[in-house]
């Protein structure tokens, strides 16, 4: 089964995330459980044998987003790879944080 590579820019991501959920919910169980959802759906997405996702070229760089529960995953296929580039809470504005992050 093809996993899910994750670019710097998404590991990074998933440590705010990871500390964010464990201050808020105050469980490392309740972060540890979601963040394994999180990368098993990623590991899904890149196992399928077709493009998943919405395409988005409004950030270019051939990239797509798939929603999974409060959050939005950003990813792309590049040389035969499933690569999530962030994982960003679905309220932000990603247009906004593309103008002022470089995502590799």
């Amino acid at each position: 089964m093809k996993r899910a590579e994750y670019l710097p820019s998404a590991k990074l991501d998933l440590k705010d995330l990871r500390l964010y959920l464990t201050q808020s919910s105050g469980s490392r169980d309740v972060s540890r459980k979601f963040i394994s959802r999180l990368r098993s759906h990623c590991d899904h997405l890149a196992s399928l044998p077709f493009l998943m996702g919405k395409d988005r070229p409004d950030l270019g760089l051939d990239f797509r987003s798939t929603a999974f529960e409060a959050y939005v995953i950003l990813f792309r296929y590049q040389g035969g790879r499933f690569q999530v580039v962030n994982v960003l809470e679905g309220h932000r504005d990603i247009l906004g944080y593309f103008s002022t992050t470089n995502p590799e």
